[in-house]
């Protein structure tokens, strides 16, 4: 169902020249982006050149220097903050994720969401999280030993496209609350989200040197952008990320990455049906499919295909696609034009080599320049392009199974490992189940959001889907470089007075028998 009306609200040219004045640029380029639901023009925006992106390292560092020698408790203060204010004004950013991404309101509610709930988390724990820790020395009460957290320095940020909100703030506050500066370079077409929240932040207390946005081409910025970094965290293509870790390694920095996944789901044959065909379009289709996280490959048990797949193929002909900025629509648009290129590509080959459509499969130009139905498909063979690449859309392939050992062995057939899916009325099966798939979060009768949105548990992929975690505390520990301080007493690591060593060997070597039997060690 469409309901093709156009966005009844728009963002002002007030609203705009203060966000992009948050830029770091000459303002000699400028580019203008579109709005996904029209193609109509939304914004002009100066571009940072390779010269701005060095002034804005020197800008971090003067300010990281002083941020990183406040207490903890100081730094948490613009953080804990931000929440309430995030409620107060959540149509205003709603109105900016959705006319600058074109997603539905509801799935910009998740980035509202998670970066209200992700950076109180962090603010409530970065204190204890950072503090000095005590360690066991090599010989107790005679070895010291104590853990120091430092910052990195200025850490280099790349956010994506699809949830430029969540993905830009909710990693950048652990990096800031574990005493570093930011340079940020959003995506073009998404950052004015990213401003939204700086421009929130900076109001709150923040210091406005210390979260700098770059925007530009890559070809032009990324380069500085890498080359000057303490640190790198990335999230977007595994094609990019290789990239960027080979410019880094040469100079031995750290980074971490979320990069792609071609997303299992797994519906085990005692599943509640009409529960899991309505979960699995969530879990298809939330943000037209563009998520790192979303499912692109469906595995349903053959004692309960005939009933699932027209169950979950109806609610997906039944979804509300439309343009409102109202929460009414169940899908939105998708960003760009080459990702309507890339779904109609990969969903035209396989109908063309024998898939069959089961719902959707074509463009929904009447209702906005880049709006693609919502596609499952079946009959999916390994030649297709859409059988194991990365679509990033509104497509799923659905196949069917007979036993366990069978689907994981397939869930496991690909190069990415990010998240998986499992579904069924037995979560202790599940369980056993997810442990055996080799994705980074699996979630047992959710599609995503059970895994993502527990912030004490890390998140990131396995194999080619990524380097590093975020969330839990390797979410914020990441960003510094850890410090052993141990000092010696009553005796030092070496015979004392005249006792020689073939003496002191035996004494050591007794007292590591000691040290075990005492379980002192």
């Amino acid at each position: 169902m469409a309901s093709p009306k156009v966005p009844e609200r728009t963002l002002s040219a007030a609203l705009i020249e203060r966000l992009t004045s948050h830029i770091v640029a000459d303002g000699a380029d400028k580019t203008t982006i579109p709005a996904p639901f029209t193609g109509e023009p939304l914004a002009t925006l100066p571009v940072s050149s390779s010269k701005d992106v060095l002034t804005a390292y020197e800008r971090a560092r003067e300010a990281q220097r002083a941020w990183a020698a406040l207490p903890v408790r100081e730094r948490v203060k613009p953080f804990l903050r931000l929440p309430d204010v995030l409620v107060e004004r959540r149509e205003e950013i709603l109105d900016v994720i959705q006319l600058e991404t074109g997603k539905a309101r509801r799935h910009a509610l998740e980035e509202f969401l998670d970066v209200a709930l992700c950076t109180l988390h962090y603010a409530r724990r970065a204190e204890k999280l950072l503090k000095p820790r005590r360690r066991q020395g090599m010989m107790p009460g005679v070895t010291r030993v104590q853990e120091m957290r430092h910052p990195k320095g200025v850490v280099a940020l790349i956010a994506p496209w699809n949830y430029p909100f969540s993905l830009g703030a909710s990693d950048i506050a652990p990096a800031l609350l574990a005493g570093n500066a930011v340079i940020h370079k959003p995506d073009t077409q998404t950052c004015l989200s990213s401003l939204w929240i700086l421009d929130l932040m900076v109001a709150l207390g923040l210091p406005r040197d210390l979260w700098q946005i770059v925007v530009g081409d890559p070809a032009e910025v990324g380069d500085p952008l890498i080359d000057n970094a303490d640190y790198v965290s990335f999230t977007g293509s595994t094609r990019a990320g290789r990239a960027i870790t080979q410019r880094v390694a040469p100079r031995l920095v750290s980074y971490s990455m979320e990069l792609g996944g071609k997303n299992p789901m797994i519906v085990l044959d005692d599943a509640d049906v009409e529960r899991t065909a309505k979960g699995a379009v969530r879990a298809c289709f939330t943000n037209a499919g563009q998520l790192c996280i979303s499912i692109e490959r469906m595995y349903v048990h053959e004692d309960i295909y005939d009933r699932f797949v027209p169950e979950f193929v109806d609610n997906v002909k039944n979804m509300k696609l439309g343009t409102n900025l109202s929460f009414e629509p169940e899908m939105g648009s998708l960003t760009f034009q080459r990702q309507l290129d890339v779904v109609s590509k990969h969903v035209d080959q396989a109908v063309e080599q024998g898939a069959t459509v089961l719902a959707g499969g074509k463009p929904r130009p009447d209702i906005g320049p880049w709006f693609y139905e919502p596609t499952v498909l079946a009959d999916v063979t390994t030649d297709m392009d859409l059988c194991a690449n990365e679509t990033f859309g509104p497509v799923v392939a659905i196949y069917k199974f007979r036993d366990e050992k069978e689907v994981v062995a397939t869930a496991n057939d690909t190069e990415y490992g990010l998240n998986a899916s499992v579904w069924t009325k037995n979560v202790a099966r599940g369980r056993a189940l997810a442990a055996k798939i080799q994705a980074g979060t699996v979630n047992i009768n959710d599609g995503y959001g059970a895994a993502f949105a527990s912030y004490d548990a890390p998140m990131g992929g396995f194999k080619q889907s990524g380097v590093g975690r975020r969330h839990g505390a390797e979410g914020l520990l990441k960003f510094t470089e850890v410090q052993t301080i141990a000092s010696q007493h009553f005796m030092d690591l070496e015979p004392p007075g005249n006792v020689s060593f073939d003496k002191f060997a035996d004494l050591m070597a007794t007292g590591v028998k000691v040290m075990k039997r005492l379980r002192i060690k």
